[in-house]
């Protein structure tokens, strides 16, 4: 874990829970592409970096998510660098409470305040900025996240965020985290139409070719669809639902896992509702959520 693997003559990335990418723009200046996951995986890079007689020039965040932004306060608290993020993301990590505030709908406890879903504070620079090195493309992938994206490194290596996840990730988890699922296959189809020297996904091995993992991927989204419809045959509630799913895959409750697969979900019923797949009514006191009627 945390090995230095170079890709392109110009892209590396370190082997970490979620990949952290860099950019090298020359022998000495470097920039990573998100920063890992605390100060501890942001203290290896710092070693990394130390070890090559790199400096780092930036941090280029893909999204918000504490696993890809926990090491930016540790980082630039250390050498001063610029940390770029754009849209929605820039608001996510310069105040990095509002992911569990969002995944909970309400003030998370203190049990959902952790580095797992909630980083450090860090300043942040725009895209726009023009300190961001402009010869690295930014490509827009919504979906997972609000404003996601990956990013083009000019020996076309394309670092493509959490936008795909390994199948073995896909049989761990069940369920893997989706904002907008109709953005989320807009997305899938449009990487399928990118061509790279190689691919490296946040959270599958680097490939060639990746329409094929699309595919897989995509073929979850419809999978979960199904259970849901089934799940609503009869009027039941969202926490029916969720404790579904659960059961269908096997998956063990924490309140981590709750407000995770707890937000896709009704992720899931927002995009089934907006197709006509699914409709809701109300019951004295509760939503329902049912198959809707042809």
């Amino acid at each position: 874990m945390y090995e230095l693997v170079q890709v392109g003559p110009q892209s590396y990335y370190i082997n970490s829970p979620a990949k952290i990418g860099i950019y090298a723009k020359s022998d000495s200046e470097v920039y990573l592409i998100d920063s890992g996951n605390d100060k501890e995986a942001a203290k290896k890079i710092l070693k990394i970096a130390a070890e090559k007689n790199w400096v780092i020039e930036g941090i280029l965040n893909t999204h918000s998510n504490a696993d890809h932004i926990g090491g930016n306060a540790f980082i630039q608290n250390k050498i001063g660098c610029p940390v770029f993020c754009s849209g929605i993301e820039a608001e996510f990590t310069r105040h990095p409470v509002l992911e569990p505030s969002f995944l909970y709908g309400g003030f998370p406890c203190k049990s959902l305040r952790n580095k797992f879903l909630m980083a450090k504070e860090s300043d942040v620079t725009d895209f726009n900025s023009p300190n961001f090195p402009k010869e690295v493309e930014i490509i827009p992938l919504p979906g997972h996240f609000f404003d996601m994206v990956g990013f083009r490194t000019p020996d076309n290596t394309v670092f493509l965020a959490d936008c795909v996840s390994s199948p073995a990730t896909l049989d761990k988890y069940g369920v893997t985290f989706i904002y907008d699922v109709a953005a989320y296959l807009e997305t899938l189809a449009k990487i399928q139409t990118i061509k790279a020297e190689i691919f490296i996904p946040s959270h599958a091995d680097p490939c060639k070719e990746i329409s094929d993992l699309a595919v897989i991927n995509r073929n979850k989204v419809f999978e979960i669809e199904k259970i849901i419809v089934e799940l609503c045959s009869k009027p039941i509630t969202i926490d029916e639902v969720i404790s579904g799913v659960f059961r269908h895959y096997g998956l063990t409750m924490s309140i981590e896992q709750y407000v995770l697969v707890g937000s896709t979900i009704r992720s899931y019923l927002s995009w089934m509702k907006d197709r006509d797949i699914l409709e809701y009514l109300t019951d004295e006191a509760n939503l329902l959520w049912k198959k809707k009627e042809l």
